[in-house]
């Protein structure tokens, strides 16, 4: 009798390798974060590059005066004879600068004092009434009220337009502590005698980060719109210091004769807020779980 024969093994196929996402797919499935992204990072290089091509944003020519665009004027000059395309590139700098920090110092002082807030039962009624009360101000009317106590400074502008923004990311990050605290993962780790510090590192923080970076682009673009804004009241950085809203503000009397002087500032406003925006957009559908398996 002949031995029985043992069945062939399956042969066991490694599956293929999944194709790394092309460039032209990743703008096709995110067309609105690619443009805004692919907008700002032009107007950071020109910004940060400026003094190479940029020209002096200072010096005055009252000989020049009022001249329309040309090709040794780009934007034109404003009542002083001053570049207009210099001081425009300059003022990128100023609204770059107070967007990305309002956004950062925002961030980090709301994600610290939401944590708090959210999983101690304690600290979240003296804390939440202290950001309500805050919240009932204005925000323009703050930034002007400690702008007006203090030195017009660019250091000063940026914390007045911070402390505003700080309650709507404290109580954007206690909602999410608060839904992710009755998380079954969380509370097996409480009753397991896991540290409260190490909980909220491990468990809690990471699920805060992703509707923190989508506020982040938010709070950029509003920082901007108030900076300039402050600007324009003069209640913002120093009338000599070239940005959008100091531009504005100076160059509104000559606008039937000039409106070069103010539409560049201007269009340069609205193209970086809208920069923004859209990138914060783009992120809000990556991140979100799902809008991101709809696309």
């Amino acid at each position: 009798m002949s031995a029985p024969v043992a069945p062939a093994a399956a042969s066991v196929t490694a599956p293929p390798p999944r194709a790394r996402p092309s460039f032209a797919r990743f703008l096709r499935r995110n067309p609105t974060m690619a443009l805004g992204g692919l907008i700002l990072i032009l107007l950071l290089v020109t910004a940060v590059a400026a003094p190479y091509f940029a020209g002096d944003p200072i010096s005055m020519t009252p000989a020049q005066r009022l001249k329309p665009p040309s090709a040794e004027f780009w934007f034109g000059t404003d009542h002083l004879g001053r570049d207009v395309f210099a001081r425009t590139v300059y003022g990128a700098r100023i609204s770059l600068l107070v967007g990305l920090s309002v956004a950062i110092f925002s961030i980090v002082v709301g994600l610290a004092i939401g944590l708090l807030a959210g999983y101690f039962r304690k600290v979240d009624a003296v804390v939440m009434r202290l950001m309500d009360g805050l919240m009932a101000i204005p925000a323009i009317l703050l930034a002007i009220a400690l702008v007006a106590l203090t030195k017009a400074s660019v250091f000063i502008v940026i914390v007045a337009i911070t402390i505003p923004e700080v309650p709507r990311v404290v109580r954007l990050v206690r909602a999410v502590v608060l839904s992710v605290r009755e998380a079954p993962y969380v509370e097996a780790a409480v009753a397991s005698g896991t540290r409260t510090l190490r909980i909220i590192r491990r468990h809690i923080l990471p699920n805060t980060i992703a509707p923190l970076i989508v506020q982040s682009t938010y709070i950029c673009a509003s920082a901007i719109l108030v900076e300039a804004a402050l600007s324009f009241l003069g209640a913002g950085t120093p009338p000599d210091v070239p940005t959008w809203g100091n531009m504005i503000a100076q160059s509104r009397l000559y606008l039937s004769v000039a409106p070069w002087t103010i539409f560049c500032p201007g269009i340069a406003l609205a193209t970086v807020v809208l920069a923004v925006n859209l990138l914060g957009d783009g992120l809000r559908d990556r991140l979100d779980p799902r809008l991101a398996r709809r696309m």
